[in-house]
């Protein structure tokens, strides 16, 4: 680590957690966040601040400006470019000792095991079942961990996925979903994706530096309306 390094990652190094041989681990790290959108946006701020090693982040969409509301990365002059471009060029300029690897385009069945099996963790920033449905199916095989989330208005979740015994498919039964079940409802606060997003960064964080208990076979809930929060076992 060099004399830099040692000073930017100074409050992460004293942390009894995580000290030099954690730091040294987010360095080495690979991480792929699925969406750049309003759960990808901090994901992405907080995982490349944290000196992950390697953050690739795929997204087919371009910034609109309905947006802007809740995915931060972005700015008013990048409406109508390419998302993965601008989250690029915004995350370099925060830590250009994380190499990231963009593309831009939609993870689709032919691509999702070339791609994920290049990286150690997968984050969820996406808004449909379907793609999280293989995103999770994907990992199972190849023995990835998946880190869930999901949100509506002011309402989240979280969970550790495809680590221990629990995958998506078991949390869709949990929730009575299948197939035929219409994507979530996309009506959302702003601060919801910011709060769920960063608790997502920090499960990968934890993951990596190996402190903590993250929620692996759990599913976090919580109502910002109340601030009321619990966990079950999946």
């Amino acid at each position: 680590m060099t004399e830099a390094q040692l000073q930017r990652y100074d409050r992460h190094i004293i942390l009894g957690g995580i000290g030099i041989e954690g730091q040294e681990r987010l360095l080495q790290s690979r991480v792929l966040l699925v969406g750049a959108g309003g759960l990808g946006s901090p994901v992405a701020l907080y995982l490349t601040a944290a000196g992950v090693g390697t953050l690739g982040i795929i997204d087919g969409d371009t910034v609109s400006i309905s947006n802007l509301q809740r995915q931060v990365l972005y700015t008013e002059d990048e409406v109508g470019r390419q998302k993965t471009e601008c989250a690029a060029r915004r995350l370099h300029s925060l830590n250009s000792d994380v190499c990231i690897e963009s593309y831009p385009y939609m993870l689709t069945a032919d691509n999702a095991e070339d791609i994920i099996s290049g990286y150690d963790i997968v984050v969820d920033g996406t808004d449909n079942f379907s793609t999280r449905l293989l995103i999770s199916d994907t990992c199972e095989r190849l023995c990835k961990p998946f880190v869930y989330g999901a949100i509506r208005a002011l309402e989240g979740q979280v969970a550790v996925l495809c680590k221990g015994k629990a995958t998506y498919r078991t949390l869709m039964n949990a929730m009575g979903v299948n197939g035929d079940t219409p994507n979530p409802d996309k009506s959302v606060v702003g601060t919801t994706p910011g709060v769920i997003g960063s608790i997502q960064a920090s499960q990968v964080i934890q993951l990596i530096c190996g402190y903590g208990n993250p929620l692996i076979d759990r599913l976090f809930t919580i109502d910002l309306t109340t601030l009321f929060s619990f966990t079950i076992d999946l």
